[in-house]
């Protein structure tokens, strides 16, 4: 279970993910990075922005709703399949391989990118097949649900949860940040993160976004 510490005494860092939101991938470039400098464990899980909107779809903008409905359960899906008959070490690398077709390259969340990212670590391509399909919609909304509990319901993707004063996980929505930190300025803003769930009654600091996305 995530509240567990890594045998290898590394720091745990959960980190819930749908592939299709390129705000959880600028995170998941953070983290990647914070990874390299300090002494931490990145744990990969899924959760859906189509589940996360389900309930709600008539509030949102048409060019939204139309997104979910149509785009967001496909990719999802498939990471779950891939999880659920390959184990959870593909989790990480399969994410990786689409976020970087679907953000990077400017693939989008098609088919073919899909399939590509399979291709890309090794995976068997017919794995798309699941995108079409609910086999795993159960693992799938256990995943998002375990995330979602851990920091509440008005929030989005990415999820991140880290140890806090007592070792008890703290979870964040977040952080949202463009372009990701390296090096360094990587290392700072995990200390920080780690530094404000060790504060009791701590929820959040937030300003308005005036710059996309940047995928360098």
């Amino acid at each position: 279970m995530p509240e567990n510490t890594p045998a290898n005494g590394k720091t745990p860092a959960d980190f819930w993910f749908d592939p299709l939101c390129p705000w959880a991938w600028m995170t998941s470039r953070w983290i990647l990075e914070v990874e390299k400098v300090r002494d931490i464990e990145v744990r990969w899980h899924v959760m859906s922005l189509a589940v996360l909107n389900e309930e709600k779809l008539d509030e949102l903008p048409q060019e939204y709703r139309d997104l979910l409905e149509n785009k967001a359960w496909g990719p999802v899906r498939v990471v779950v399949a891939a999880q659920q008959l390959h184990g959870d070490q593909v989790v990480g690398p399969l994410y990786e391989a689409l976020g970087t077709r679907f953000h990077n390259n400017g693939e989008g969340p098609t088919r073919e990118a899909v399939v590509g990212a399979l291709k890309d670590v090794g995976l068997p391509e017919e794995l798309v097949e699941y995108a079409d399909k609910d086999t795993y919609d159960t693992e799938l909304r256990v995943s998002h649900k375990e995330g979602i509990e851990k920091v509440g319901q008005e929030v989005g993707t990415p999820v991140i949860a880290v140890p806090g004063a007592d070792g008890e996980q703290v979870a964040f929505f977040g952080p949202v940040v463009t372009p990701a930190p390296k090096g360094e300025d990587a290392a700072k803003l995990w200390d920080g993160t780690l530094l404000v769930a060790s504060i009791p009654g701590f929820y959040e600091i937030k300003r308005t976004r005036t710059q996309g996305p940047i995928f360098d």
